[in-house]
């Protein structure tokens, strides 16, 4: 089989995944150094001084539990990201954050919106929806554990605690949803087997040596009947 859809890991493919869960610690740290009223940069839907939040809202959160349980996943699924999808990584990311942003400023409630899970929400869809739209097995196999590890996710896109923004869970699933379809991958190429290219020849084909003409199976001689001189 040719494979045609090598997967490298590279330096980058940690680097920044771990680069920009640091980045969001770091804030959090300024967060408190500073003073909590940095929360006027996240969002705060259809006012205009709102709009800030759709740049700054994902790296700003409310306390040390929100900051912890957007961490592991949000370093996970970037790192999936940045393996699987590394010439989209960067525009799933950026336009992520501000399409998804964007949404939650139009469709939220009157309230401050911040915090990295609207992006996760966006990676969630775009991995899950773009692995089972490709013919590759590495794909599907990342489709399906992003729903055993982050399935139960989907409940939160409905309004179940007002303490929670359903709405940029919400606007995340949506836009990581479109870019599946929008996005397009050079790295996922069907993987295809010798004998589906041109120049296939079966003559030199070690398995179909053991076939002669007609499709019978070629016994092979046995060592009692070979004579050594």
């Amino acid at each position: 089989m040719i494979n045609r859809n090598k997967l490298d890991f590279r330096l980058s493919t940690l680097a920044y995944p771990l680069s920009f869960v640091m980045l969001i610690w770091f804030v959090f740290w300024l967060q408190i150094r500073v003073s909590y009223k940095i929360k006027f940069l996240a969002i705060y839907p259809l006012e205009i001084s709102g709009l800030k939040g759709v740049f700054f809202s994902p790296f700003i959160h409310s306390d040390i539990y929100h900051l912890y349980h957007n961490s592991l996943p949000l370093f996970i699924l970037t790192l999936a990201l940045f393996y699987f999808y590394r010439d989209l990584a960067w525009k799933i990311i950026i336009w992520g954050i501000l399409c998804s942003g964007f949404l939650t400023w139009i469709i939220g409630r009157p309230a401050y919106h911040l915090g990295a899970s609207g992006l996760i929400y966006v990676l969630v869809s775009f991995i899950f929806f773009k692995g089972i739209q490709v013919s590759n097995y590495r794909f599907i196999a990342l489709s399906l554990l992003v729903v055993f590890l982050y399935g139960s996710m989907i409940w939160y896109v409905f309004p179940l605690d007002e303490k929670i923004s359903w709405e940029g869970h919400l606007s995340g699933f949506i836009i990581g949803t479109l870019f599946s379809f929008i996005f397009k991958s050079k790295s996922i190429k069907k993987e295809r087997y010798d004998w589906e290219l041109g120049d296939y020849k079966p003559q030199e084909d070690p398995f179909m040596r053991q076939f002669d003409e007609n499709g019978n199976f070629i016994d092979p001689p046995n060592e009692d009947d070979i004579n050594i001189d």
